[in-house]
Formats: structure tokens, sequence, C-alpha cells
């Protein structure tokens, strides 16, 4: 087991460097003159000399295999550049955004690992029946649905027409609240970004999660247990739902990407300060050092994703040996 989280570690680093290379070119390759964006509007236009001198100083003069080298090596000492729009280092913009995506992602995912499990546990027991196939409809319109437009759907509904729910941000700028008002006030604006964020991982895992337990149901240690008098309880919760839980494991790991680049579209709606809105309005003005900072840190998230779902899966099932 060591040896292969060792590889996999490895593994990580071709993987990341290969994504760094076709980011750096392809976002190199975008039309537009990145000066454009460094240059501020409300002074003088800058002569030649003064636009070759700004060219040099961020390197935009070198060729691209030079400037991506140079792109690397200072990543690596954990300097991602300079805002051209922010004027800021991006390491600094990104730090203010990532606790506000962290606590987003983190509550997408958790409210739709908890609920998934009793809802497919319960669609299961109850199959071809009414609440049965109410849940696999209800999760067919769940993966079906573009999480920006459910986005949109919740906030008219909750937000304009009820007036329930906060429409956009983090906290009420309006209010200056402290202690437990403040918690309780980033929780009603957390609310419906998590819930688009996290409806389509819910209703997957619903449909996964339903289909493990009727297969573990069928098997021949859950009749033994039946017949030794074991009740359907224990039956369910002991025998059945823990190696139901095994493929669960491995889709929550897969879902990170989902969650990372779903975040982009939703925090974009909702204006939540989180990296996806940073993303989007570097993209819009062309804020190449950022785009680039935000597409590794979402890389990385990833690949650290896929990694932490082998461990656990190994975690849950002991039997599961790697070479």
């Amino acid at each position: 087991m060591t040896r292969y989280l060792v590889r996999r570690l490895i593994q990580m680093i071709p993987v990341l460097i290969g994504i760094s290379l076709l980011s750096f070119f392809i976002i190199k390759a975008a039309p537009g003159d990145p000066l454009v964006v460094y240059i501020d509007p409300s002074k003088p236009p800058p002569s030649a000399e003064d636009l070759d001198r700004m060219r040099a100083r961020l390197g935009l003069d070198q060729p691209l295999l030079v400037q991506y080298a140079n792109w690397l090596g200072n990543t690596l000492r954990g300097d991602l550049g300079f805002s051209l729009t922010a004027h800021r280092a991006v390491t600094l913009e990104i730090l203010d955004r990532l606790p506000a995506t962290a606590l987003l992602g983190i509550t997408a995912l958790a409210v739709a690992l908890v609920l998934s499990i009793p809802v497919a546990l319960l669609s299961a027991i109850k199959r071809y029946t009414f609440g049965d196939y109410l849940i696999t409809f209800l999760s067919f319109i769940g993966i079906s649905m573009p999480a920006f437009f459910l986005a949109l759907l919740l906030m008219q509904i909750f937000s304009v027409q009820f007036r329930w729910l906060p429409t956009t941000g983090l906290r009420d700028m309006r209010e200056s609240y402290k202690g437990i008002e403040a918690a309780l006030d980033t929780a009603r604006h957390l609310i419906l970004p998590a819930t688009a964020l996290g409806t389509a991982s819910l209703a997957r895992w619903v449909r996964y999660q339903r289909s493990s337990i009727l297969d573990v149901l069928g098997q021949d240690y859950i009749r033994t247990a039946r017949a030794k008098g074991v009740t359907e309880r224990n039956v369910l919760v002991k025998h059945a739902l823990r190696n139901a839980l095994m493929p669960l494991v491995t889709l929550v790991g897969l879902s990170i990407p989902q969650i990372v680049s779903g975040s982009f579209a939703i925090e974009f709606v909702f204006g939540w300060p989180g990296l996806g809105q940073l993303g989007v309005n570097a993209a819009l003005r062309r804020d190449f050092p950022i785009i680039m900072g935000v597409t590794m840190l979402t890389a990385l998230f990833i690949v650290i994703g896929n990694f932490i779902a082998d461990i656990a899966y190994h975690w849950i099932d002991p039997r599961i040996r790697y070479e």
C-alpha cells in the first residue's frame, strides 16, 4: 500500500506539469495584448518605449518556452505572479478567495453525502413503489439540470418571489453582525449556492447507491444473515450498507472536479466571493496570471481528491490491495 501511494504521489507531478504546460500555451494563444489590461486608462497613453519597458518588466518580450520556464520556476517557489488588474500578487488574491470557495464546496459535498445515503436506502427498501419512482424522477431531474439554471431557478423562487433567502454575496454588507449572528447570516447566504452546487452530486449518488444496495441485498451472505435471525435493521445497517458504501467513496473523489468546476458558474451567479468568481472575472478581463493560478489550484484539488478517494477506498474495505 505504501509503495502504491508513493507511486501515485510521484505520478501527480507529470500530470500537474502537463496541465500547466497546456493551460499556459492555450492562454498565451488567446487574442489580445495583456498590456491593454495592465495599463491604467485614467492616465495618458504610454509611449512605445514605455510599452517596451512594461513588456520587459512582465517578461512578455521573451520566447514562450522561456516565459513558461520562468513561470514554473516562480510557481515552485510559491510565486504565482502579479495580477494585471488588481495589481496585487496572485497568491494574495487566491488566499483571499480560497476560504469562501472551501466553505461552499465542503458544504455542498457534506450535505449531498449526508442526504444521499438515507434517501438511497429508502429508495432501495421501497423499490417499485410510488416513493421509489418519485425519488428516481427527482434524481434524473437533478442529474440533467445544469447547475447555473438551477441556481437561477432557486434565486427566482426563494429570493425574488418569496424573499426568504438573500440573493447574492457571502454576508449582508448593510449589517455589522458579530459572533453567532454573523455565522447565521453566512449560513443563510450559503443555502442557495450550496444547494445548487450539490444537487447534481446528490442525485447521482442516490442513483448509484440505490443500485449498489440492491446488488448487496441479493448476495448470499445477506440471505444467510436473515436465515440466522438477524433483524432487518442490522442486516441493512451492519451488513448491506457498509459494503454498499464502497462505490460512494470513489464517487465522492470523482465528484470533486465537478464541484470545483461547477463552483465557477455558481459563484458567478450568486456573487459568491470565491475562486470561481475570481477565475471568471479574470477570464473576462484577460488577467492571465490569475487564470493560471486558479487553473493550477483547481487541478491540484482534482488530483488530491482522486488520491484521497484511493486511500478511503482501502480504508473502508481492507481486502483491497494495491500493487
